[in-house]
């Protein structure tokens, strides 16, 4: 109850009578307070702190301190690991030189990060999923390891050496140490992010981001098309935040009906049949969502709200205020792939571990970005079985991709058939991946998992084994080598009829 958690909470208590009326953790109390505070000061940030008015250090300050006031009433003293971790990091970058400070300042940052999980967890207070500080330091980490690779990016390589969006992302200076805090620790996303890059933040500090630039999931002609004047963020402020009070609304209805821990409860098990299970679990996990759809949804409101997540404008020249979006809640729901899924859920971690392992490790990449995902998410049990199971699962629904869905492409009823298909063992394929990220314990993962009887690991063992599928860097490797195969071709022939017109 809301009166037992006041013990565990280290922010202000302000609030607790309000925490007690409403029968929620008074920590959890705070972060709504503090975000629709966070919300109110956008709008003004907006208005009385714009680029035409003020200069950047201003605006760079009011952010940082604005930040520092939501961290400390929401965690109060625990909100020094904030300053902490990034004071060690920024050394790093400043001492360090510069052909291995990503790396170095990487372990720092992520290592840290570690501790104060694993102090969390198991010293203070396992399985609690109430707000904790670990929370914004994942953010911080994001920001500060995508920082050090984009510096590395700038100021190392040669352009021709940089993949576009790297050559976009890369940073050409060193930053000041009011601006990297102001980055990490900004009143809009110290509480719940999104991560986003430096260099897009700094354009909206400067007042630059309305301005044509490249930008990695935009249409660059829609892009520079309409220019003129600074679009308002309006009408995408009061949409998201209707979306937030929907998801509210639905989650606080559903969550105490529909507990992810009953499926794996002896009585159920035993007494409902299978398929019940099945929809039981899909439903549990419906009912789950909508917390994280509320709490992303109002970050991104509150960013759009400052002037920052423009990306440009739609074909009818309408703005798009979703740069630093972190979901979309239709391509989930109705996701036809597992990758369609991930695409679409947290959108900036994903895009944080495609930029700094994905794109960058020697061997194996996949794995290694689901070994630094499960790392960065924390330490329970559960969080490993659940990505473990998920590359079993991403490589099952590649082999099918790639060996059955061709044969659906022939018609639209048939592609319509086989999007029913997909959708429905998608939603079932993701809730069984993510039952141990929610149960958290060892033994009760795999108790849900036993209940199962391990029937989705079998089967995408069989799939692979039996529909074998070449990776994608090999793909894009022999396409570069078929296409460099061509050209020489295409070159010895060129040559050929060049000497035959020399000997007529």
């Amino acid at each position: 109850m809301a009166t037992q958690t006041t013990v565990s909470c280290t922010g202000s208590t302000l609030l607790q009578p309000i925490s007690e009326i409403i029968n929620l953790p008074v920590d959890q109390v705070n972060f709504v307070a503090c975000q629709l505070f966070a919300l109110l000061m956008a709008l003004w940030f907006r208005l009385y702190l714009h680029p035409s008015k003020t200069s950047p250090f201003i605006r760079h300050v009011v952010a940082t301190l604005l930040g520092f006031y939501l961290a400390l009433f929401c965690f109060g003293w625990y909100s020094l690991h904030f300053l902490v971790q990034s004071g060690l990091s920024y050394s790093v970058m400043i001492f360090v030189g510069l052909e291995h400070m990503h790396k170095y300042c990487f372990i720092v940052t992520l290592g840290y990060l570690i501790v104060c999980q694993i102090t969390r967890v198991y010293v203070f207070d396992y399985g609690m999923y109430s707000a904790d500080f670990t929370g914004p330091m994942m953010v911080i980490t994001q920001k500060i390891t995508s920082l050090a690779f984009e510096i590395h990016d700038g100021l190392t390589k040669p352009e021709k050496q940089l993949t576009p969006s790297q050559k976009y992302l890369a940073i050409r200076r060193m930053p000041s140490l009011l601006e990297y805090l102001s980055y990490n620790c900004n009143f809009m996303g110290i509480l719940a992010g999104p991560a986003c890059s430096y260099n897009d933040y700094m354009a909206f500090i400067e007042g630059t981001c309305y301005q044509p630039r490249h930008q990695e999931n935009a249409n660059g002609k829609e892009n520079g098309k309409y220019k003129q004047t600074e679009p308002s963020p309006k009408n995408d402020v009061i949409s998201k935040l209707c979306t937030c009070a929907i998801s509210l609304g639905i989650y606080l209805s559903l969550c105490n009906l529909l507990p992810v821990e009953h499926s794996i409860d002896d009585e159920f098990v035993s007494s409902t049949p299978f398929y019940l299970q099945i929809i039981y679990l899909y439903l549990a996990m419906l009912a789950l969502r909508p917390k994280y759809y509320f709490v992303w949804t109002l970050a991104d409101a509150i960013n759009n709200a400052a002037g920052f997540g423009f990306n440009g404008y739609n074909k009818d020249g309408s703005p798009r205020w979703d740069l630093v979006s972190n979901l979309r809640i239709l391509d989930i729901e109705f996701a036809t792939s597992f990758k369609m899924f991930l695409d679409n859920w947290n959108i900036q971690t994903a895009l944080w571990l495609k930029r700094v392992c994905y794109e960058r490790c020697p061997f194996n990449p996949m794995a290694a970005t689901f070994l630094l995902s499960a790392m960065w998410h924390g330490y329970y049990p559960g969080y490993y079985l659940t990505f473990l199971t998920g590359i079993a699962m991403t490589m099952a629904a590649r082999a099918v991709r790639h060996n059955i869905r061709p044969h659906f492409m022939v018609s639209d009823s048939y592609k319509r058939i086989y999007d029913v298909i997909t959708w429905a063992w998608t939603q079932v394929a993701i809730s069984y991946t993510v039952a141990p990220f929610v149960l958290l314990a060892v033994g009760r993962s795999l108790k849900f998992y036993r209940s199962w009887y391990y029937c989705l690991h079998i089967l995408c063992l069989l799939v692979v084994l039996a529909l074998p599928v070449r990776s994608r860097r090999r793909q894009a490797k022999e396409q570069q080598d078929g296409l460099q195969d061509s050209q020489i071709d295409h070159n010895s022939t060129d040559n050929n009829c060049n000497q035959k017109e020399k000997a007529t």
